[in-house]
């Protein structure tokens, strides 16, 4: 499907949708007992159609996303987020959105910040990787992943195994709109982003003769702890657009999910695409292309712990931490233009 078609399928849909968001929106029936979803709205300013989202490392109260998502001119933009005062969960927004230099051109729903501090971005339809190093304000490089073979018809996401995981440390990208899933193996490059050393594309279901992939026209992806409620096991949850729902999967001793176990997490919604999970309290946020362009949190999951500090640096307790970052403390440390 090319990007024209896919804004008009979007905007059609999402006619009458965006007030009524909250009330459509239905935890799937092994998850509704603990987890309940919240309708952010819209962040005035943005540019739509929203793409993928993250929070920056170093300030758990900036939100990076996604504007004028798979265009040439789209860019990605900090917003602050407003977090209630006994909780620490995200109610809304406050600010402009500012852009982040001039990364996020094609951006889709993969959003994240990888090896090195480097930040990741898929770019669809334009089938490319973008690498953005430290302190730039543009992509450093871009890597045409059809060379690697990737198809259908070009990556939509891209995320790291979190430490903890089986499989940790290792790249995984999907496409869109097939859901073919690969490894991604990384190598340094010697300028402080990566070479692509190979991209394997894995077969989901070795029980059948033909390759298996994703269903539901994959988007962004997080992986969830098995210890919280109801998942019992690792797994991972998949933002799936053309789906209208966000499914839930085991993973495997490698990272990848598992397709017998897919279940619902949320359906009653239009064009989930981006995944995060909040670092301060474990909510898993999504936001959509088109359906109303909003942010959705989810809520019911365990708090994380702090995140490990720079090496050399002095552990902060986790108080501290979140009292920084209820005060906006880490807000000073900004990364440096180049």
């Amino acid at each position: 499907m090319n990007a024209p078609i896919r804004l008009a399928i979007t905007s059609a849909a999402t006619l009458g949708l965006s007030a009524s968001m909250a009330a459509a929106l239905s935890i799937g029936s092994g998850f509704s007992s603990q987890y309940s979803a919240v309708d952010l709205g819209s962040i005035s300013g943005l540019p739509t159609p929203y793409g993928g989202l993250t929070f920056l490392p170093t300030n758990p109260n900036k939100l990076l996303i996604g504007g004028a998502a798979n265009s040439a001119g789209g860019n990605l933009y900090t917003i602050d987020v407003v977090r209630d005062a006994g909780t620490n969960k995200i109610t809304g927004f406050s600010g402009t959105p500012t852009a982040y230099g001039s990364v996020g051109e094609f951006n889709d729903g993969g959003v994240t910040f990888g090896p090195g501090g480097v930040l990741f971005t898929a770019q669809w339809p334009a089938n490319n990787l973008g690498q953005t190093a430290p302190g730039s304000t543009d992509e450093d490089r871009v890597d045409d992943l059809s060379v690697f073979g990737v198809g259908g018809s070009s990556i939509a996401a891209i995320n790291f195994v979190p430490a903890g995981f089986a499989g940790a440390g290792q790249g995984k990208i999907v496409s869109w709109s097939s859901g073919e899933w690969y490894d991604l193996n990384l190598v340094a490059d010697g300028s402080g982003t990566f070479d692509i050393a190979s991209i394997t594309r894995i077969d989901l279901d070795t029980s059948t003769a033909a390759i298996d992939n994703l269903p539901g026209g994959p988007e962004g992806f997080v992986y969830i702890n098995g210890a919280n409620p109801g998942f019992g096991s690792d797994s991972m949850l998949v933002s799936a657009y053309s789906g209208n729902t966000v499914d839930a999967y085991q993973i495997d001793s490698n990272g990848n999910p598992i397709l017998s176990t897919r279940q619902t997490f949320v359906s009653g919604l239009t064009g989930a695409e981006g995944a995060v999970i909040d670092p301060l309290t474990g909510d898993f946020l999504f936001s959509t292309f088109g359906g109303g362009n909003r942010i959705v949190r989810v809520q019911g999951f365990n708090v994380p712990p702090p995140p490990p500090p720079p090496p050399g640096a002095v552990p902060l307790p986790a108080a501290g931490w979140l009292m920084l970052a209820a005060l906006g403390g880490l807000g000073a440390l900004r990364r440096r233009k180049s």
